[in-house]
């Protein structure tokens, strides 16, 4: 897969935002259960890809109740592999976005690794990273609800991933605006922006040596 150019404008890059739902946190033992996808260019969606998935072993009834994705839910769903071909194929070189993007991307390897498929290789921006780095002093914390309440965001996260990946579009949008505040107008700029260590705790250390 070509790498796309750091000189892109961002208004002319493609982000395609993805979420994940699984039976459990490691990818080593756990399955997929939902996978959701959206792309966008230049603020305008470009399209959707949304498709439960069979696990193949029984949801935990704990996880049941965080999603809302039962047993019946994904029986006759696509499997794994095909579910995962399924999105390589929508987000095709597209920069991909998540919110704790490793997560995401851990399962989605895992399960193209099983199904002898090629991993994703595409450039990353994880929305965690960028909001540690711009807002997480005017947050409680850097969760993703938690963030679209603040920011008055105009969709809200529900442990359903095509939500979630709404939710973290307008995220990244947001971001990339404050982002532009710090010279960030391309794409190098952006990934190099994204992974650079966030500041320390300025708040903190002004009170601790306020109360000295």
């Amino acid at each position: 897969m070509e790498t796309l150019p750091p000189g892109l404008p961002l208004y002319e890059v493609t982000f395609a935002v993805v979420d994940v739902e699984t039976t459990g946190g490691s990818p080593a033992v756990d399955a997929l259960t939902e996978i959701g996808a959206a792309c966008w260019r230049g603020g305008e969606r470009l399209g959707t890809f949304d498709t439960l998935v069979d696990p193949g072993t029984p949801i935990p009834p704990v996880v049941s109740a965080l999603t809302g994705i039962t047993d019946d839910m994904v029986r006759g769903a696509p499997a794994a592999g095909a579910a995962v071909a399924g999105l390589t194929r929508f987000v095709a070189d597209a920069v991909l976005v998540g919110h704790n993007l490793r997560f995401d991307l851990s399962f989605l390897g895992a399960t193209a690794e099983r199904c002898g498929q090629d991993a994703l290789r595409n450039d990353t921006v994880d929305t965690l990273a960028l909001a540690r780095r711009l807002v997480r002093e005017d947050v409680p914390d850097c969760r993703l609800g938690t963030l679209a309440r603040a920011l008055r965001l105009d969709h809200r996260p529900s442990h359903r991933a095509l939500e979630d990946v709404l939710a973290t579009g307008d995220l990244l949008h947001r971001l990339i605006e404050l982002a532009t505040g710090f010279g960030v107008l391309h794409l190098g700029e952006l990934l190099d922006f994204a992974t650079a260590p966030a500041p320390g705790p300025r708040r903190r250390r002004k009170q601790e040596a306020s109360a000295a």
